[in-house]
């Protein structure tokens, strides 16, 4: 390419500097196969079982995470998995596999759960906790649980508490993440993703090198439906009016635990630790 057009074409798109990816984001990134825990029992219920089961923990800690829509929670659940050798059980990662499970193989709940998820209907509650029962030998794990995505309405807490009481388990607290509604509202309407290979950037805290443009592929970075104003505003007015109740359930229970998150999930995951007793 000739000097002149070169240093032209650079001048048109400038490179955005990109914030150096944190410790533990980085830690994140480049956890090795065997690190990753294998949830077969968890994702198909019944009487599966994982490949490679979890290391018996000397305290096995048992926690549900609690957090609005783009707060950060699934990351927070990864990072808190790795520090407590627990298993992250998230009730989206079943929905989302139950559509790969053979129909031969699908139990009740199952179906029922793909029927509501084809109407576009919220899983009901007595479906989703019937999920859960057919997972029972996942809340007795060596290595303890976060429930992530479950519970999520007063009714499931409640048949929540009694299937952990008939199986003599102990729930060691309820964190719940928090963040004002124009900061969600910042978050996720700054996130874009590649309409070609699916990478995700932010506006401004993971922007790519030129505006709109993907760093990897070169394809053009567009906003999720979902992710405009209009719909967050809809997604957090529907989180708040199941969940505000069910942190005052907890709460009255005295089992929550509440968390400010940072400004980057560092920052949030130390506060976790602190709130947990867990900081040396």
């Amino acid at each position: 390419m000739m000097p002149m057009i070169k240093l032209a074409l650079l001048a048109a798109f400038p490179k955005h500097p990109r914030p150096e990816p944190t410790p533990i984001l980085n830690q994140l990134n480049h956890m090795s196969d065997h690190t990753q825990r294998d949830k077969t029992a968890w994702l198909k219920g019944g009487q599966a079982k994982c490949k490679i089961p979890p290391v018996k923990a000397a305290k096995p800690y048992r926690f549900v995470l609690l957090g609005a829509p783009g707060i950060g929670k699934g990351t927070q659940a990864e990072l808190l998995a790795q520090k407590l050798g627990a298993c992250q059980l998230s009730t989206g990662e079943v929905f989302r596999a139950a559509k790969a499970i053979p129909e031969s193989e699908r139990s009740l709940a199952i179906k029922e759960a793909l029927e509501y998820m084809k109407t576009g209907m919220l899983v009901s509650d007595e479906t989703v906790v019937d999920l859960v029962r057919e997972r029972l030998t996942c809340l007795h794990c060596n290595g303890g649980f976060l429930l992530d995505g479950f519970p999520r309405t007063v009714a499931q807490a409640e048949a929540l508490a009694r299937l952990l009481e008939e199986q003599k388990i102990t729930l060691d607290g309820v964190i719940s993440y928090e963040l004002s509604v124009e900061e969600i509202l910042s978050r996720l309407g700054g996130r874009r993703n590649c309409e070609k290979c699916k990478a995700s950037y932010h506006l401004t805290d993971l922007p790519s090198r030129v505006e709109g443009v993907c760093d990897h592929c070169g394809g053009k970075l567009v906003q999720r439906e979902d992710d405009l104003p209009e719909a967050i505003r809809v997604r957090m007015e529907t989180y708040e009016k199941s969940t505000a109740p069910l942190i005052d359930y907890y709460a009255n229970k005295g089992q929550l635990i509440r968390v400010e998150c940072g400004k980057i999930p560092q920052e949030t995951f130390q506060r976790t630790l602190k709130a947990l007793n867990l900081v040396a």
